[in-house]
């Protein structure tokens, strides 16, 4: 520990090995092993072949792993600074996807950028813990309780979550709430606080199920009775139950999985990639799957609870929380738990933006954990 400190603090070439020499390797191994996890379904999603899929996706996961590596020297003074023009950014994308974006099964949720097709909803995630991490480090125990400082970091949350449901994509939008409840949660919100937020809840979720989509509703419809239309909306829930009931315990075997490789699967490669696991190696092949996802989440929060300032932590908890509604929402998805709701299982789902901004959440969240020993003043600007 000397010895790192020690680099820290001679010349510049020397502090960048002794940053790298204090990430977290092991967590970037878990996240390999999370990556070649969807490679090698991908690969079988397409037929035995690494492309259209698992080739494309296994560049870009290469190109995450440098922009992961290169935010995780970047110091907490610099995110500070930066989480401000991050959030404005990710406002301005979400507006101009809803002027010009590309149109993909009803809803506009892509920009088209030099060829490629980036989704403003998925960076915005990212953009917001930053900016939450920032505005709640620098709030002392007094200011929590007053419900004025609560109000700019609320809307905060409300405007992204607007903007986002109407695209309309409302995974991502319930994701994005979720995360900006975690953070206000942590930060120290009051009981009285919370109870006052969760009070309105039903209200808003009837006024937002009256202004939701015939497509949305048809969602929800689906998830009560998949069975009433099994050629139509219900084709998608029906078609993963019966991947994930034939896998078993051991699994079909790779490349041999039945409704996969017959393309009775719908989405195979994006939404419903988890079922192709449990239908390929079974309930062993799943739980291990699943195994890794916890220790991802859990290794965050390790990183959280070791940061000693109050900025790291939260970031690290905001990551880490992104992360876990990403899982729970598609999991629960693919399973019938819940409504379908279009969200990617992280890592293992084909997509560009969902790939690199999670990568770019990682590099964030082991940031944390190579400056968990700098301290910051009250401002939050400067070390102490």
């Amino acid at each position: 520990m000397r010895f790192h400190k020690r680099l820290l603090r001679a010349e510049p070439s020397f502090r960048l090995m002794a940053k790298l020499w204090r990430i977290s390797w092991l967590y970037v191994l878990l996240i390999c092993a999370l990556a070649g996890i969807g490679y090698v379904t991908l690969y079988s999603a397409a037929g035995g072949v690494p492309y259209p899929f698992a080739a494309p996706q296994a560049a870009r996961f290469a190109v995450g792993l440098v922009l992961m590596v290169t935010v995780a020297m970047l110091p907490p003074r610099v995110l500070m600074r930066a989480s401000w023009g991050m959030y404005a950014l990710s406002l301005v994308l979400l507006v101009a996807v809803l002027h010009m974006g590309h149109v993909g099964k009803g809803a506009e949720r892509w920009l088209m950028v030099g060829g490629l097709q980036i989704q403003p909803s998925e960076f915005a995630k990212i953009a917001l813990v930053t900016v939450l991490a920032t505005w709640f480090s620098r709030m002392d125990h007094a200011r929590m309780g007053n419900p004025l400082w609560l109000v700019p970091p609320a809307f905060m949350v409300l405007v992204p979550v607007a903007l986002v449901l109407k695209e309309p994509n409302l995974g991502t939008a319930v994701i994005i709430g979720g995360i900006g409840a975690s953070l206000f949660f942590t930060a120290g919100m009051r009981l009285w606080q919370i109870i006052l937020l969760v009070l309105p809840v039903p209200s808003l979720v009837q006024f937002a199920y009256g202004h939701l989509h015939d497509y949305q509703k048809a969602r929800i419809t689906t998830f009560l009775h998949p069975e009433s239309d099994p050629l139509g909306a219900g084709y998608n829930i029906i078609q993963s139950k019966i991947a994930l009931g034939s896998g078993g315990m051991w699994g079909q075997g790779y490349l041999h999985g039945s409704q996969g490789q017959l393309n009775f699967l719908p989405e195979k490669q994006t939404d419903f990639i988890f079922t192709m696991i449990a239908e390929e190696w079974g309930f062993i092949g799943a739980a291990a799957v699943i195994a890794l996802l916890v220790l991802l989440i859990m290794g965050g929060m390790i990183m959280a609870i070791r940061c000693r300032n109050r900025f790291g932590r939260l970031i690290a908890l905001g990551i880490s929380m992104n992360f876990f509604f990403y899982c729970l929402v598609n999991l629960s998805m693919v399973m019938g738990a819940i409504p379908v709701g279009g969200v990617p299982l992280p890592l293992v789902s084909y997509g560009g933006s969902a790939m690199l901004n999670v990568m770019l959440g990682f590099g964030l969240l082991l940031s944390t954990w190579v400056h968990r020993d700098t301290r910051l003043d009250e401002s939050g600007g400067s070390p102490a």
